[in-house]
């Protein structure tokens, strides 16, 4: 049972790159986008309403941004879920960060987590936002449920996790509080699934900037991830980061789960 993730840098832009085809091949059980620069009403029929490998309709769920052509998360589903909905707070709803998707045994979280920006400019915002999704995951442990928190968290947690560490010091995503919060998240018991099954592996990366031919060179960042709970952490087979897969300067990445009850 795969499980997905896709910053898509814009879905309409994906889907004249080859977003549908990649869907159907790969016919994810459930798959999380980030980014999307669009309301539903702005898609094609065909991208609201993709279909797997099999001919069948995903169920997809949306949640965009106040503001016209930026952020925003999509569910991308094989099964109904039994709930949909934002994260609950104003601030990060108006930007369409979160999006959760309730299933029978585990949750599957779509996020979009805030760039801080150059010079920290939006730190404070990027830091509330960590602080409530780890809040959200805590009480969803709480009540007895599973988690799959998706999505780009734009935080390279520690050097294996970029090119260029040394350079990058000061850079948003990889300032110290961020790399904090990366720490705190883990050690209350979340679990990191590519790094647990690539550990100290580096060269690893989601994301390139467009200049200076930094994808083919592979000078990368990982900010983009699947974390769970640690009590989920056996069903999970493998962690896959997708770096052929192109459309976007992010790749997917993805897990292998067991099924489990419906």
């Amino acid at each position: 049972m795969q499980i997905l993730s896709w910053n898509v840098n814009g879905i309409r832009a994906a889907e004249k790159k080859g977003f549908l085809p990649w869907l159907k091949t790969e016919s994810p059980e459930v798959l999380c986008v980030q980014e999307t620069k669009a309301r539903p009403e702005q898609l094609t029929e065909e991208l609201r309403s993709p279909r797997d490998g099999g001919g069948k309709a995903y169920h997809s769920y949306w949640a965009s941004a106040k503001k016209a052509g930026y952020s925003g998360t999509a569910i991308f589903t094989r099964r109904k879920p039994l709930d949909v909905k934002p994260l609950g707070i104003a601030e990060f709803d108006d930007e369409g960060r979160v999006l959760q998707a309730f299933f029978k045994d585990f949750a599957v979280i779509s996020a979009y987590f805030p760039n801080s920006q150059d010079g920290g400019a939006r730190l404070d915002y990027k830091l509330a936002f960590c602080g409530a999704v780890m809040e959200r995951c805590k009480e969803l442990v709480k009540q007895g449920r599973h988690f799959i928190l998706c999505g780009d968290y734009n935080i390279a947690h520690t050097p294996i996790d970029l090119a260029r560490p040394k350079e990058n010091e000061g850079s948003a995503g990889y300032l110290p509080e961020e790399r904090a919060w990366m720490d705190r998240f883990t050690g209350a018991g979340f679990v990191d699934t590519f790094r647990h099954f690539h550990p100290g592996e580096g060269s690893h990366y989601s994301w390139w900037s467009y200049r200076m031919n930094a994808r083919a060179r592979n000078v990368g960042w990982r900010i983009d991830y699947l974390c769970v709970d640690g009590a989920f952490l056996p069903r999970v087979k493998s962690s896959v980061i997708m770096s052929d897969v192109e459309g976007s300067d992010h790749c997917p990445v993805g897990i292998e789960i067991v099924r489990g009850k419906r």
